[in-house]
Parts: C-alpha cells; sequence; structure tokens
C-alpha cells in the first residue's frame, strides 16, 4: 500500500475528514458565528456576576428587613413541639437523664449539685410543658432561631461583599433601581468598551436581596427555614460593561484571545477536512481496491467473525482515545509553555492517530467484504465460535447442579482416559497419579449421577400419577439435589391442587347458603307486608287493630329496607366501588363517641362494659364515618350475641410495632363454630338458628371497612369466649 501513494493520501484525507468531524461534534456549537463574549466560559462568568450584584451590591438587605418578613407557621410549631417525641415521652427522657447523675449527687451528699440538677432538670419539664400548653411560646423560641440566622447571614453578606467588590474590579456599571429611582455606579461605563450589555424597561436586570452562594446558611440547622419569605425581586435599566483598559489588566484579554486563537485552529481543521473529503471521495476506489488487495486479508478471514469483531472493537476504541488525545492536544496549546515539545508531542500523537486510523478502516473494510450480503452474515454467524457455544450450553445450564455433574463426569473420563494411555505407552508417576485422583471423582460422581437418574425416574412416575388425577401421595423426597427441590415443587402443587378443590368445594356451599338465607331474610318480612296488608284491606277491623298492623307494617318494611341497604352496601365494598374520604382521625376520641352511643342500650342488655383507652390521641389515617361504622358493628354484635350478665371488654392500644390495635371481646350466648372466618362471610350468623334479628352482614361489612384501608382484622374463638382484633397502622 505504500508503493500506491494516491490510495495512501486518499486514505489520510478520509482520516482526516473523520477526525475534523469529530472535532466539529465537540466543539463546533461553541465557535461557529460566535464571538468570545457569546462562548460558554464568559457567560457562565457573567451570570455568576449579575447573580450577586444584587444581594451583595445592588438589593443588600438589613437584618431588620429580613427579620420583619419572617413566618412561622403552626405546622412549624407542631413539628418543633413533636419532635422528640410526646409530652409523656420528652418528659421520661428528660427524668432519665438526670436520674443517674442525681442519684450520684445524692450518694456523696453533694446536697448543692444535687439541688442545681434538680433545678435544671425541673425547668426542662416546666419548658417542654409549656410547648405542649401555648403556641406563642413555640413561636418565640423558633422566631428567636430563625432571628439568629438571618443575622448570620447579613454577617456573611458583608463580608463575600468585600470580596466580591475585590474580585470584580474590571467591572463597570451604572444601574439604576426603576421603582426607587435610585442609581449605583461603579467604573465608567463611558470608556471604550470590550463588551457592553443594556438592560431595558423591556429587559431589564432582575436581581435577587438573597445570595445563591450563603444560602445554605438558612439549611444547616434543624430549622425549617423557607427563604421564599425573604425573597425580593428588583430591577434594573442602565449597562454593565468591561473596558478595553480593564480587559487588558486581568485574564478577560488572555481568555479572549485564547478563543480567538482556537477558533482559528478549528476552522482551519474544518476547512482543510472539506478539501479532504473531495479527495477522499476522489480516491474512494483506489483505496477499496488496495485494500482489498492485501494478502493480509486471507489471515483475518480464516478467523471465525466473533474474533475478528473482537480485533475491530479494540482497534476502534484505541482509535477513539487517539482521538481524545488529539484533540485535547489543541485545546490545551495554550497551557503550554514549551512550544517545541509542545509541537513534537501533537505532531507524535497526529502520526499515532493516522496509523492507528488506518489499522481501523483496513480492518473496517474486510469485515464489510466478508458480510455485506444477508447470507454472508447468517453463514459467518452460524459458524461464530460463540453460537456453536450458545448452541451447545443452552440445554446443558438449565439445572447448574445437573451441568456440574456432568462437567465433572466428563472431566475425570478425559483426565482419567489421557493418564491411561500415557501410563501405558510412556509410563511415568505422574500419569497415574492424575488416573488415581481422576477415578477418586469420578466413578463416585458416575454413581451419584446414576442414582439421581434412578430419582428422577420415580419423580417422572409420580408426576404421571397427579395428572392423572390421583393426589392422595407425596411425590418421594430424597437428599438435597435439584431433583429434590423438583419434589418439594409438585408436592406444593399438589397441595395447591388440593386446596383449590377443597376452597371450591366450600365456595360451593357458602354460594348455596348465601341463597339460602338472602331468600329467608328477604321473604320473612316479606311475607308479613303481604299478610298484614291484606289483613288491612279487610274493612270491618277495627281502628286500634289497623294502627297495631300498620306499626308491624311498618316495623317489618324497615327491616326489610335495612337488609337491602345492607347488602348493597356490602356488595359495593367488595367490589372495590366504595370511595373513601381518607383524614388523620383521632381513633381514642372515635372510639369513646361511638362505645358511648351504645353505653344504655349495653346496660339494658345487662352487659358490664369495661372500655380501656390510652390518654394521649392515637392518629391514623381513615374514613371517619366507615371507621365509626365498623365500631358501630362490632358494639351492635356485641349487644346481639353476648352473654347476659357478662363483662364485654373494648381495649384501644398501640402496639410494639406502632399500629393502632381494637380489640372487642365478649363471651357469647350461642354456640360458636370452630371455624369462626366464616363469620365473615355475608348472612353468617353465630345464631345459626336465627333467633336473633340481623341482616348477618355486620362483620362482612366490618371486615370490608378493614380491607378497604388496607387494614387487618382477624377473629379468635376460645369455647365460648369471642374476641375480634383490629388493626391499623398510624399516622
Amino acid at each position: 500500500m505504500l508503493k500506491n501513494w494516491k490510495s495512501l493520501l486518499a486514505l489520510i484525507c478520509l482520516i482526516w475528514v473523520i477526525f475534523g468531524i469529530f472535532t466539529f461534534s465537540k466543539v463546533g456549537y461553541q465557535y461557529i458565528g460566535k464571538s468570545y463574549f457569546q462562548s460558554e466560559t464568559f457567560q457562565q462568568e457573567l451570570d455568576n456576576f449579575q447573580s450577586e450584584l444584587g444581594p451583595l451590591v445592588l438589593n443588600i438587605p438589613t437584618a431588620e428587613d429580613l427579620k420583619s418578613k419572617i413566618v412561622v407557621t403552626q405546622s412549624e410549631i407542631e413539628e418543633h413541639r413533636n419532635r422528640y417525641g410526646t409530652i409523656g415521652v420528652q418528659i421520661d427522657n428528660i427524668k432519665a437523664q438526670y436520674e443517674g447523675r442525681i442519684q450520684e449527687a445524692a450518694n456523696v451528699n453533694a446536697t448543692d449539685l444535687k439541688t442545681k440538677l434538680e433545678k435544671e432538670r425541673d425547668a426542662k419539664i416546666k419548658d417542654i410543658t409549656t410547648n405542649f400548653e401555648d403556641d406563642e411560646h413555640v413561636r418565640k423560641k423558633i422566631l428567636t432561631q430563625k432571628e439568629e440566622l438571618v443575622d448570620k447571614y447579613i454577617k456573611a453578606a458583608k463580608e463575600e461583599a468585600k470580596s466580591f467588590v475585590k474580585n470584580n474590579n474590571y467591572w463597570s456599571y451604572e444601574l439604576t433601581n426603576t421603582e426607587s429611582g435610585k442609581t449605583f455606579r461603579s467604573g465608567d461605563v463611558s470608556d471604550s468598551s470590550a463588551f457592553k450589555i443594556k438592560y431595558t424597561g423591556q429587559h431589564p436586570l432582575s436581581t435577587w436581596n438573597i445570595s445563591a452562594n450563603l444560602n445554605q446558611i438558612f439549611y444547616q440547622t434543624d430549622i425549617n427555614f423557607d427563604t421564599e419569605n425573604l425573597r425580593e425581586t428588583s430591577d434594573y435599566t442602565g449597562i454593565i460593561t468591561i473596558s478595553k483598559k480593564s480587559a487588558q489588566a486581568v485574564d478577560i484579554m488572555e481568555g479572549y484571545n485564547n478563543f480567538t486563537s482556537r477558533q482559528y485552529i478549528f476552522f482551519f481543521i474544518w476547512l482543510t477536512s472539506i478539501v479532504a473529503a473531495i479527495f477522499a471521495w476522489k480516491g474512494r476506489k483506489e483505496v477499496l481496491q488496495v485494500v482489498q488487495g492485501l494478502k493480509e486479508k486471507e489471515a483475518l478471514a480464516k478467523m471465525r467473525i466473533d474474533y475478528q469483531i473482537g480485533l475491530l472493537l479494540i482497534s476502534a476504541f484505541i482509535y477513539m482515545v487517539a482521538s481524545e488525545a488529539a484533540f485535547g492536544s489543541i485545546v490545551n496549546v495554550f497551557y503550554e509553555y514549551n512550544y517545541v515539545r509542545y509541537s513534537m508531542d501533537w505532531l507524535f500523537k497526529i502520526g499515532a492517530l493516522i496509523i492507528i486510523a488506518m489499522l481501523f478502516f483496513v480492518q473496517l473494510i474486510w469485515l464489510y467484504d466478508r458480510v455485506n450480503t444477508a447470507q454472508k452474515l447468517e453463514e459467518n454467524l452460524k459458524a461464530s465460535y460463540l453460537w456453536s457455544l450458545g448452541e451447545s450450553m443452552t440445554d446443558l445450564f438449565i439445572n447448574r447442579s445437573i451441568a456440574l455433574h456432568a462437567i465433572v463426569m466428563i472431566g475425570a473420563a478425559f483426565f482419567g482416559g489421557g493418564s491411561l494411555i500415557a501410563s501405558m505407552f510412556r509410563g511415568g508417576g505422574f500419569p497415574v497419579l492424575v488416573l488415581g485422583i481422576c477415578a477418586m471423582i469420578g466413578i463416585p460422581a458416575m454413581i451419584l449421577f446414576l442414582s439421581r437418574m434412578g430419582y428422577l425416574n420415580r419423580i417422572m412416575k409420580d408426576t404421571k400419577d397427579m395428572a392423572e388425577g390421583r393426589l392422595n401421595r407425596d411425590v418421594k423426597v430424597m437428599g438435597k439435589s435439584p431433583l429434590t427441590g423438583h419434589a418439594e415443587n409438585l408436592n406444593h402443587l399438589r397441595e395447591g391442587v388440593s386446596t383449590s378443590m377443597h376452597e371450591q368445594a366450600k365456595s360451593e356451599r357458602l354460594k348455596t347458603e348465601l341463597i339460602t338465607n338472602v331468600s329467608h331474610d328477604l321473604r320473612t318480612p316479606l311475607t308479613s307486608i303481604i299478610t298484614y296488608t291484606d289483613l288491612l284491606k279487610n274493612p270491618d277491623i277495627t281502628e286500634e287493630e289497623r294502627k297495631q298492623y300498620i306499626h308491624i307494617l311498618d316495623k317489618k318494611s324497615e327491616r326489610l329496607k335495612l337488609l337491602i341497604e345492607d347488602l348493597f352496601e356490602v356488595s359495593k365494598m367488595a367490589s372495590g366501588n366504595m370511595e373513601l374520604h381518607r383524614s388523620r382521625v383521632d381513633l381514642t376520641q372515635l372510639v369513646q363517641q361511638a362505645v358511648g352511643e351504645h353505653e344504655e342500650d349495653l346496660a339494658q342488655a345487662h352487659l358490664d362494659l369495661r372500655l380501656t383507652k390510652p390518654h394521649e390521641p392515637i392518629y391514623a389515617y381513615v374514613d371517619g364515618q366507615k371507621w365509626w361504622r365498623l365500631i358501630d358493628n362490632l358494639i351492635v354484635n356485641v349487644l346481639k350475641y353476648a352473654l347476659e350478665g357478662t363483662r364485654v371488654y373494648v381495649t384501644l392500644k398501640r402496639t410494639a410495632e406502632g399500629d393502632a390495635e381494637f380489640t372487642v371481646k365478649n363471651v357469647a350466648k350461642y354456640e360458636i363454630s370452630e371455624n369462626a372466618e366464616e363469620l365473615f362471610e355475608r348472612f353468617k350468623r353465630a345464631d345459626a338458628s336465627r333467633h336473633t334479628e340481623g341482616s348477618g352482614l355486620g362483620l362482612a361489612i366490618a371486615q370490608s371497612i378493614v380491607d378497604l384501608h388496607g387494614a387487618r382484622m382477624s377473629i379468635e374463638v376460645d369455647g365460648d369466649l369471642f374476641k375480634v382484633i383490629v388493626r391499623i397502622p398510624t399516622a
């Protein structure tokens, strides 16, 4: 290829075009049609200057001004008050902190120290108590903390302002506040400027009064300080400039010259790339002919295609690294002081880039020739090493343990057979040693493998029996192999099928009971309504009888209405169409109210109520109306089914897990089935003979309310002792 200089030159031109495209994609948007003062570097510096000019020079706030804007919200008061727990928890913590120290002082008769510690403890307890009694007391404490942060900010802002003015003295400005008319000046804006920006009434300079660099002062404590209340925006019109004289005195002109020089370099690269593209296009055929005629191509053609692709990817990675290195040399040219050394280094990198790129493009052309048709691509892929390896290993590694056994047996047979042949023909101790090791590993592995195959046959036979419906016998579980796990899974499947069949039979039974109970409970009041309606048609009945019949009709129709409403409600809940209106509800108060409404009914039913609830509120996010209905249903259930003359225990407490637990416990007047969970079913009653009035939907509705809230409800039965437990996470 070196002899054919035209094709070599065309290839180098192609490489240079690719390098030009690479640099253009990296920095083209920064240099095309832009000056230094439009560059990202300068724009970032301008943005920083503008953002800090307001809070440090133009809109410097006073401590009094910021303090007057401080707001303490009720939520902040509540957060401060309960930050370390309830009042009881906080007081107990204070007592625990001082208890040991006071006792130590008492043990050594340090009366003064003991008195001092007790006063400190009592003062803190008093302060905590006041926190929970007086919002104004807490508000003043929070206000004091926020004012301290404001003072800290003002002090830091004054120091930052001095540094800002010193570091940005090359900026000149003349800006007028659009509201107050006050003008701020620095430097002479009439001097010949290297950069100038004007602000008008339509496009003013908007500045804050709080520095973004110092904003973190308000967030370095536990105080929730929203600085939006402190922020104010002021608009200014005028001019900000950098005079040529000021620019010469600092690094502005150096950055300007560097930007311009890089711009010329990149423009040169991109223009020469366009010219090179023309030469590369004209010489493309010669390049292809020369590259395709290289005899080294045959060596790669004999390789599998995945090896060739691997070499190409390695070349591409090295090509990318070389391009980055050459590009970095251009960007950093102005940070070098020894230009001779820099030039040699850059030429070396460009030379290395050309060589590496040539290797890459030659391999790329060879690879394209190899797969330039769909048929060639398919043939090469199927002949690749990865394809054949994937096909051979896919089925083997469906189960890793079995694959391991197979590999051990094959390895033992391979090395053992090789060692046997070596020991027979050449002798020596090493082949005999290898043969012995392989026999020690291979023979047990073969025995284990054969036993596993026998176990597999047993599992297959039991699986066939299971498929034919014989579910009365478990698959035998042996050892700890993967086949054992498979046998256990089959047993779980058998249990699942049996459970499913049992549940299906239970479902059919409950469906039949449901239809029977619905028919009975709806027909009973309906029959009475029909009967007494017919009686009312008799014109000979007395007025007293008429009133009595109407009273009975009213009572039976009301019962029929309640039955239908309960049925619709529980169906609506079960279908998920019930909408919840959650809020933060005090469960302690709700239980007190709900139980209080039934105290007289419980007394008339000769039931002794024992209500246990905490002194402090327990909050939860629930629908208050629905949760009241839940508690009411459970109390009404007690009124219907509790044995007269017994105690009824109603308890609300917070569990160790942090949940709220509501419990109702009573002694039942009727014998309860051992399968208490069936009481959750619709129209299911503990009174199987149906002597009591009711829809049988009380517990079903309660369970639906619990499910809608994502809570938990359970029933425990111990003889005649009936207990319902409801748990829900607290808020």
